[in-house]
Order: C-alpha cells, then structure tokens, then sequence
C-alpha cells in the first residue's frame, strides 16, 4: 500500500535484505521509477539519499519542464508525467536520490566529464523544479536558475564518467608494438580516426610487444588500432581503475544503491536521423541551435541567456503545435517570418514532399534533441559490445553489490537496435548472474500499471 513519502522523509534505515538480487527490466527507461519507489517503500531501500549507477548513452537527467514541483510527493501524477530523459531529478528533488553516476561511452558526451555539485530546487517563481548547474545540457533546455530562486532546495553531485571497453587478445589477436602504433596514426589522419582508435591506438605506447610478421594492408592497420585497453596506464580516463575509483569516492563497500542499465549502452541509434533527410535534420539543427554564455558569464548573462533559450523553444513549440492544426502556406509564412527563419518553410515543404501528414509533434521533439549536441548515433559491432561488457564486468567485481538492479531495453523507439537488444539484454544478464548469483528477475516489458500492489 502507497504511503505518503514526504510525511515519512523521517523514516528509520532499511532493515530488509532481498534473498536474490532483484532486477527489472522495463521497455522504457521512466518505468524503473515505480519499482525504485517501492523498494523505497519496502524499507529495501533508504529514504533519503540514495546512490544511483546508471550506464546510458544518454544522462536522462533533465527535468518535466512545466511540471509543479509538488508532483513529486503525488504518486500517481509523477509517474504520467515523467519520460525517458526526466526521470531522475524528480527524485533528487524529493529527496530520495543524492548522488548520481552517470557512466557513459566514449560517443556520449553531453556533460562535461568530472563531478558537478549543483541544488535542486522548486523556482519561486514558477513553482517548477528547476537547478543551478551551469552545464550547456541543463541550460540548453532552460532549467538554471540562481540559488537564492530555489526553495527546499536539495545538494546533488554527478559524477559524469567515461567508461572505456576493454578488448581481449582473442578477439583481436594481432599483436601491437609502439612502432606499428605510429605508422598507424600516420597513416590516417586524425579527422579520419573514430574516438574509439584515437583513444585506443594513444594507450599502446604503454604497452612493449613484438609486432607478428602480418602483411601490412590495410585491414591488418584497422585491427591493430582497436586493441585490448585493459594494460593501458591505471588511471587513464575511462579505464577499469580510473571508473572504480571516481565510484568510490562516493559509494562506500555497505550503503545501498542502484545499479541501473539501459541496454543502449553498449550500442546506440539516434531514430531521429533515419526519420528525417540529412537536409531535414540540418535545418532542425538550425533552428534549435543553442549558443551558451561565455565561461566567466555573470548572473545577468546567464539570467539573459535562459530567458532567450525558453522564449526560443517557446515559439518553436507554438509553431509545430499551429502546423498540426493547419499547415496552409500562409501559417508557414507567418511562423517563417516570426521566427526569423527562411528555413522554417524549406523544412516544412520538405516534409510535405515526403509524408502526407507530418507529425510535427515528433518534428519539435526531434529538434529539441539537436541544440548543443546531437543525440548519441553509434551502432556498435560485436567487438565494441564485447569490449563494453568485459569493462562492465571488470569494475562490478570491485564494486560492492547493488541493492537493485533496473534495466532499460529502449528497443522500442529504437534507441538501442532491435536487432540487437535481445543479444544485449542476455549478455548483461548473465553478467550480473556471474557476479551475483541467483538473480530475481522481472521481465515487466508490457506492464503499464505503475501503481504499488
């Protein structure tokens, strides 16, 4: 039975121990929240602050926009009212959640790695929850505000962490000497190399092998520059040890936490870019562009900054939401010429040429995701898979075991492959069995029904 969370804010410690590790996995990533909500109930899980793990290719850590901040303590309410990338700072603010770690792959660079300390808090003004990081990601959808704006403010500290995938020699035997090393990145220049071989082919220099007599084509140069991390320096960025101990820092060996996986960690679509033509996609770049404050911006830049952004996404929404309603040429005239952009028009005749009756709901949602930064496009081989799930496995075993487990598969809306998502969600799954033991294991793929039992 549902009680009242912000009556009981006061609560003893959990006492309870589950006898098998549970783990939900849901479709969309906001479901989780249910079953979080009732551990907390459950006294599985304490109160206040929580620790939260979450490996995503995306933080999911903006906030419901409009939404009152009071909805957090209405259980029923917040559940239809979070999605994918808003679910986490609900309950930061409601006091249950304290310190994220946002593990992330190397493509997914949306905040700036390292920790964040920032407040949460309800906006005086607006009565929304709303927060004081300075980050292009928060502030590109509007939620800065100054401190002394917030009320119940609650401390948050993110730690933003890069997890680099660890190969073995199995799958890539051929050995790597300094010198193949440098011919490799001569031979292709840097603008040419993905961020995975830059990052691999930099960490052979601390390794010293014998090269194997190898015809040196082509082929043979692309495998050599994607070879096993695991040897690299200790503490270089994204390595096992450099991931274990930015964990640790916060996480001690007996307080209970979250450990929360969304499959599209390990491979990752933006759906967005099979949706719509590379001209389509880069006039919605366009028109949502975000150009941030300065570094040493004062309250008034940033105060300026924000107003713009929201007065910005405002009109965009405004305009998609008149299209719906009649896309007449003249109502694309007059929003062409009220946002300033000829590209308004270009994009809507595009779209019209393409599809008989554009959803331009989906069209404004598709623009909101490319401001500063696209959404994260990498669909992985089975060699980056592989090597993702042995750094996931390597770093676990130094990590203490997690209270619960939640799992996203995000098929879907496709941002992690269906073809591959049943492969991911098995390999993680005998991952955590490996590490564990005995899993207790909900499939709740289709179970709509947020609601406590």
């Amino acid at each position: 039975m549902y009680f009242n969370f912000r009556r009981t804010m006061t609560s003893v410690p959990p006492v309870r121990f589950y006898k098998d590790l549970p783990v939900w996995i849901v479709e969309d990533h906001h479901n989780v929240v249910c079953h979080i909500y009732r551990a907390i109930a459950s006294r599985h899980l304490p109160m206040r602050n929580i620790k939260l793990v979450h490996l995503d290719s995306h933080p999911d850590l903006l906030i419901p926009v409009n939404m009152c901040a009071d909805t957090v303590f209405d259980k029923d309410k917040l559940f239809s009212e979070l999605s994918i990338e808003n679910w986490i700072m609900p309950m930061v603010y409601a006091g249950h959640v304290s310190c994220v770690a946002w593990l992330h792959p190397y493509w997914a660079q949306q905040i700036v790695e390292g920790e964040h300390m920032m407040t949460v808090g309800k906006d005086s003004s607006t009565t929304t929850i709303r927060l004081t990081s300075k980050d292009h990601y928060f502030l590109s959808d509007g939620l800065y505000v100054p401190e002394d704006q917030l009320e119940n403010g609650k401390t948050l500290r993110l730690n933003v962490i890069k997890v680099n995938p660890v190969f073995s020699q199995q799958s890539f035997p051929v050995k790597q000497s300094e010198e193949d090393a440098e011919t490799c990145l001569a031979k292709r220049p840097r603008r040419e190399c993905s961020q995975l071989e830059e990052a691999t082919c930099s960490a052979i220099k601390s390794e010293t092998v014998q090269p194997t007599e190898v015809p040196h084509d082509a082929a043979q140069d692309e495998k050599r520059c994607v070879i096993k991390r695991h040897n690299a320096g200790e503490d270089e960025e994204g390595s096992t040890t450099y991931v274990v101990k930015r964990i640790s820092t916060f996480l001690s060996q007996t307080e209970p936490y979250i450990l929360d996986i969304d499959l599209d960690f390990f491979s990752c679509k933006n759906p967005f870019k099979e949706l719509y033509t590379q001209e389509e996609y880069t006039i919605l770049q366009e028109l949502y562009s975000f150009k941030g404050p300065g570094t040493n911006a004062d309250e008034e830049e940033l105060g300026e900054c924000v107003d713009h952004r929201i007065r910005q996404l405002e009109d965009l929404e405004a305009a998609f939401a008149d299209l719906l309603e009649d896309d007449r040429e003249e109502v694309v005239l007059h929003w062409g010429s009220k946002l300033e952009k000829a590209s308004f028009g270009h994009l809507v005749s595009s779209l019209k040429s393409r599809i008989p009756h554009p959803d331009y709901e989906m069209v404004h949602q598709a623009g909101l995701t490319c401001d500063t930064f696209e959404l994260p496009h990498h669909i992985s081989s089975d060699e980056e898979i592989d090597g993702l799930m042995s750094a996931v496995q390597l770093f676990l075993k130094r990590l203490p075991k997690p209270t619960l487990v939640t799992i996203s598969r995000s098929s879907l809306d496709e941002y992690c492959p269906a073809e591959q998502v049943d492969a991911v969600q098995g390999r993680v799954l005998a991952v955590l069995e490996k590490q564990y033991g005995s899993l207790d294991i909900h499939k709740d793929y289709d179970n709509t029904d947020t609601g406590f039992a």
